[in-house]
């Protein structure tokens, strides 16, 4: 039961957070594409390890809150569906 809202406290703060600022950057339809290919497949990957490793996401939302760290950095960048909206999200935010 633990697991479970802490996974949804995550998700709240950290998945949702990293969907919304997709949606910010006004990428082209085919990169909007891959990333909700990625977000599907990241997403639940990323709300299990928090569920199991409560110090992990403690730690990731704190970070993520206070600017340290980038949703985006969460994501995995050898996955191929995923490396086309890493590229993205990161020129946007360095373009901002």
């Amino acid at each position: 039961m633990i697991s479970n809202l802490i996974g949804w406290i995550f998700a709240l703060l950290v998945v949702d957070p990293l969907e919304e600022q997709v949606e910010r950057a006004r990428l082209p339809v085919e990169i909007v594409s891959q990333s909700q290919a990625c977000l599907t497949s990241q997403g639940p990957q990323l709300i299990k390890r928090a569920a199991g490793d409560y110090g992990w996401a403690a730690a990731t939302v704190v970070s993520i809150a206070i600017g340290h760290t980038s949703p985006v950095e969460l994501l995995d960048d050898s996955d191929p569906v995923c490396a086309a909206i890493i590229g993205a999200l990161n020129g946007a935010g360095a373009a901002a």
